[in-house]
Parts: C-alpha cells; structure tokens; sequence
C-alpha cells in the first residue's frame, strides 16, 4: 500500500489576532485526498492573542515562537525546519481564506506539472481576480512602470512586471515569480534552492526564492482551480513599509546583477517614486532610496507579503 504523501503547511504570525481564525478555519476544513497534512505557526513574538486564538481553534497546530519579530523568511524556514520532512510546504500569511479543496488543487497541479512551486488564484474579498502572477525585474520594467504606471506597463510583457493578461489565470500558467502570501513548495524545489534569505526580512523574499528555483529549472505554476482570497496589505498606507519595499526592489536587483544594470534600475524605481511624490509613501520611499534618511523600523504585518499593486 503507497504510503500517504505529507504537506506541510507554514503559517506565520504577528500580531493577527483579527484575521488568524479564518484561516484556522480553512486550514481545519481542508482536506487532501492523497496526502496528510500538518501545521505549524510560527509567531514573530505577537503581543495580541494570536496564539491563544490559534489554540481555541485548533489545538492539534504546532506553534513555533521565534521570541523576536524575525521576519516573513525567517518564519517561513522556521516552520519547515520545525515540520521535518515532508513532499512539499505551503506557506502561508495569516489574512489568506480558502475553500477546502484549494491545497488538494495545489497538489494536484504540483503532481500533474512536475512543478517546484505551484500557486493559488487569489481573490480580493469581493471575488475580483488578484493579478498575482509576476515577471522578471528588469530596467525596462522598472522604467515602463515608473513612466505608464503599473497598470498600463503591465499590458506589454516588456515593460510590466505584473501579469494582468486575464487568459493567464484561467489555465496552469507559469510565471517567473507570484505574491508570496501562499504558495506551495516541493520538498525537491526547497532541497536544492535552499533556505528563504532572511536578510530580505520582508518584501522580496518570495521574489528571490522563486527566481533561484526558475533558475535550477523549478517552474512556477498557477493552479487556477485552487481559490484564495487574500486581504490587500498595508505597504501603500505606511511610509516606513512602502519604503522598505522600495528598496528590497533595488536589493533583489543587484543580487542578480551588475553595479552598472543596478544603477540603471534603481533610476527606474527612483523616477517612479519621484513622479508619485505627492504621496507620503512614496516620498519616504525616494527619500529612503537617496539615502536621505534610513527606513523606521517598523514590523511589517504578515499580510503585507508580497504585495506591490499596479498604479
């Protein structure tokens, strides 16, 4: 008899108390034909109830305290040290519902593809279509954005990041990265790609991942039977966050390429931000990428993850 698959689902926390049971919820009413799942929360030292609402809800969910807000990455490779071996890991921001056949839709599509990484259609909370998917950073896009704005850039492959091409969430479409709030990930893929870089400590770090799996051959694939609503972040309402994202853009960039290409691109982002500058976010984030003034630190919420919106 062929033993049941494990998935192991990451779930990190702070300071959710709000959101943490609907996904509790979710998370107890899933189920997988062929599979086993276990959970794991790993909290970045919440002051709320997040925990104590996480053991009202399901007693059996493993809780990891990091003891110290240490970021989404570190969260995520917490979790799946903490769960062990398992044939693939779903992470997971705490503000994410899902009905209770999404992560068998995962699998499914994990299995069928040979996918290192597959990824839920997201919803906002009145059943519109998130444009999740994303492409490579490059000059050009960043300069497209910077100049149309994201949602015009993004109807042209060359100068958008974002995938808003409509046709592309309703099949099994591959994408160079998606919006890290929930994502499946094979025990293949994260063996050879190794741990999320935790210096990113949020925003971009799903970026990375996804990139240095493209790179060793791992594709990311949409499972567009998989549905997950997904509440918006707050990087567009707090300077200090939208600053932060900002520049783990410009950091990701020149992970990957040269000083020349980096300054080129950074050019990109900063003429973005400067010609949006009648925005407080915006205007932190220029100052930030100038080096004018450093970035507050504040903790970014979980749900913030991954999320860049097209202007």
């Amino acid at each position: 008899m062929a033993r049941s698959a494990r998935i192991g689902v990451v779930a990190v926390t702070w300071n959710c108390a709000d959101d943490i049971p609907g996904l509790v919820e979710s998370l107890v009413a899933s189920r997988v034909a062929d599979a086993v799942i276990d959970v794991v929360v790993v909290d970045n030292d919440s002051s709320d109830d997040t925990l104590d609402r996480v053991r009202a809800g399901a007693p059996s969910f493993a809780i990891v305290q990091l003891g110290r807000d240490a970021g989404y990455a570190a969260g995520a490779n917490a979790g799946m040290a903490a769960l062990g071996e398992c044939d693939a890991y779903l992470i997971l921001n705490p503000d994410i519902r899902f009905r209770p056949d999404a992560i068998e839709a995962l699998w499914t599509q994990m299995r069928d593809s040979g996918a290192g990484i597959t990824v839920p259609l997201l919803t906002d909370g009145d059943g519109r279509v998130r444009h999740s998917l994303r492409r490579e950073p490059t000059i050009a896009r960043a300069w497209g954005e910077a100049l149309l704005g994201g949602a015009r850039a993004s109807r042209v492959a060359a100068l958008g990041e974002v995938v808003s091409d409509a046709s592309a969430y309703t099949g099994a479409s591959r994408a160079d990265w998606a919006t890290g709030a929930i994502m499946l990930i094979s025990e293949e893929c994260r063996a050879a790609v190794g741990p999320w870089d935790e210096s990113y400590f949020f925003y971009s770090e799903e970026t990375d991942f996804a990139l240095r799996a493209r790179d060793l051959g791992y594709a990311l694939v949409l499972a567009p039977d998989a549905v997950a609503m997904h509440d918006e972040g707050e990087s567009h309402e707090s300077p200090s966050l939208y600053a932060r994202l900002s520049i783990n853009r410009v950091k990701l960039y020149r992970s990957r390429h040269g000083g020349l290409a980096t300054t080129f691109f950074s050019w990109g982002v900063g003429a973005g931000l400067a010609l949006r500058a009648r925005r407080p976010t915006h205007r932190a984030a220029l100052r930030a990428l100038l080096g004018v003034e450093g970035i507050a630190e504040e903790p970014a919420p979980p749900s913030s993850i991954g999320e860049r919106a097209a202007e």
